[in-house]
């Protein structure tokens, strides 16, 4: 069968392939297609362009007897003690140990400033409780500043907390939903000060790919000089792209808007295997090939079983009641089959001829080892 048109080494290389089955004849058709062009906006980020994060502490008040046990939380009460100073109220001395403050809690606030970000601006903060508080649901954030990793003040936060979850006890018993101890303020802070920005300096701004891959810059770098002109653009490395921008503020943000929705088509992905050795899991990109090997793999269990019984003297004996413990080991060894793997099998024959020999997630995890020590898995084997 021949077919004429775009693409015809991968018809010739699928053609091999038709007593496969219907699902791995589809996944090898995807694999065989080019890669689908996307935005360079999400392959790269601007150099500059970018989110900070911020931190605070505050009080939560309003609490219905859920806050914070002062008695091991003393830096609620001294927090407390200074807000109301500041407020203009004196608290005698020696009182602080008297204090029963279960209405407040002791919080942190945290946020990201988004870049760009003017004063007058309002985005959406975290409150997470830091005491032993049983919850924050009902409360209210007092004034919490907000500092970045420099010290300085960006942020003011204030306002009812959003708790998504609930909880209720009575008579010893308790029911909790969700996590009571952290909620959101929507547009709960202020910007106060904005983050200088470098991207209007010169007239260069840097692409930042979201993975180092030679083969996706240069065709970043083709695709920018054939949309806005030769030498536009030029590759640094792997991952960094500089780009000839405008001046001019007004044209640079036109600019940088054509840019982000330049159409390019990225390399292929590496070969990877990830294994999660504490849950099991296993996952492949479908670069993942196999050279001709063959697997075998049998279950190994050991099963133990306890049978904890009595041993009663007679009535008369003058003996004393002991316990005794009667242990049964077994060792059962399930027969492994040997499965013949291809050279170029491509992920869906790898999955298919695994699952075959009945092989588990936790089975994987030594299959791919093996393999890879042998030489036979062509993938990157990486371990979480």
């Amino acid at each position: 069968m021949t077919r004429k048109g775009l693409f015809p080494m991968q018809w010739t290389r699928i053609g091999r392939k038709l007593l496969c089955t219907a699902g791995v004849a589809a996944l090898a058709l995807a694999a065989a297609m080019p890669a689908q062009a996307e935005r360079l906006k999400d392959l790269a980020s601007i150099q500059g362009v970018r989110q900070n994060q911020l931190v605070g502490y505050g009080l939560v008040v309003g609490l219905d007897g859920s806050g914070d046990q002062t008695t091991q939380t003393p830096f609620t009460v001294q927090s407390v003690i200074s807000m109301l100073q500041q407020l203009g109220v004196n608290v005698p001395t020696g009182t602080s140990s008297n204090m029963q403050l279960k209405n407040v809690a002791a919080a942190m606030v945290t946020a990201n400033l988004p870049a760009f970000a003017q004063p007058g601006q309002l985005i959406d903060v975290t409150v997470s409780s830091i005491g032993n508080a049983k919850s924050i649901r009902g409360g209210t954030l007092l004034m919490a500043p907000l500092k970045g990793a420099d010290g300085q003040i960006y942020a003011i936060a204030q306002g009812n907390i959003v708790v998504g979850g609930a909880g209720g006890s009575a008579a010893g018993s308790s029911t909790i939903i969700n996590q009571l101890s952290a909620g959101r303020i929507s547009g709960g802070a202020t910007v106060e000060r904005a983050v200088p920005s470098s991207l209007g300096t010169s007239d260069m701004i840097v692409l930042e790919l979201n993975d180092n891959d030679f083969s996706t810059a240069s065709r970043v770098v083709d695709a920018l000089n054939k949309r806005f002109g030769n030498e536009t653009a030029v590759a640094q490395d792997g991952r960094v792209i500089r780009v000839r921008a405008p001046i001019s503020s007004g044209d640079r943000v036109a600019f940088l808007g054509a840019l982000e929705n330049v159409d390019v088509t990225p390399g292929k992905l590496a070969a990877k295997v990830i294994l999660n050795a504490r849950t099991g899991s296993v996952v492949m990109n479908q670069s993942v090939m196999l050279d001709t090997c063959a697997v075998s793999h049998g279950n190994l269990s050991v099963v133990i079983q306890a049978d904890n019984a009595v041993s009663q003297p007679n009535a008369l004996a003058g003996g004393q009641t002991a316990g005794v413990q009667n242990a049964q080991i077994s060792i059962n060894k399930e027969p492994g089959k040997v499965m013949l793997l291809k050279g170029g099998a491509s992920l869906a024959e790898v999955v298919k001829a695994l699952n075959a020999i009945g092989a588990t997630p936790q089975d994987l995890l030594a299959i791919l080892q093996a393999m890879k020590a042998a030489g036979s898995l062509r993938a990157e084997l990486e371990v979480i």
